[in-house]
């Protein structure tokens, strides 16, 4: 029977360079820094096997508690710069913008989902509200 898995909290100052190292390789992946793994392990000064060995054991705390992923559906007035205020309430609330779709008007109305990644998880009912507020929005609901 396998065991359950279990979460520990630890400073990053006392970790192993190991882990530190395998840390910083991922970031530079995720920021674009390295062309490759090979390469990010290199600046890294982490070897790929190490890297591979721990990789899915090991992220920072703040990527996986203060950031979501919210989907909202909005229906929107076809008209002119309906859609552009929605995009700077996003910027506001330093929403970034994982996916947008619009569909063709129909009647005068766009239906438009968006997902975005929130820094703070909490402040999406806030955004919400701000949204249902603008002019030419009809609908906002989150999926």
């Amino acid at each position: 029977m396998k065991e359950e898995q279990r979460f520990v909290l630890v400073d990053e100052n006392v970790l192993p360079t190991i882990f530190q190292k395998v840390l910083l390789a991922k970031q530079y992946l995720l920021k674009d820094e390295a062309q490759n793994l090979t390469e990010a392990c290199k600046m890294a000064d982490v070897s790929r096997s190490a890297f591979y060995k721990y990789k899915d054991s090991i992220t920072y705390y703040e990527d996986i508690q203060t950031q979501k992923d919210i989907t909202i559906y909005l229906k929107l007035s076809d008209e002119p710069g309906i859609l552009s205020s929605v995009l700077y309430v996003l910027y506001e609330f330093k929403a970034n913008i994982i996916t947008l779709n619009q569909n063709v008007p129909s009647e005068t109305v766009a239906s438009v989902t968006i997902t975005v990644r929130m820094e703070k998880a909490g402040s999406y009912e806030a955004l919400m509200e701000h949204l249902r507020q603008l002019r030419g929005v009809l609908t906002v609901r989150r999926l």
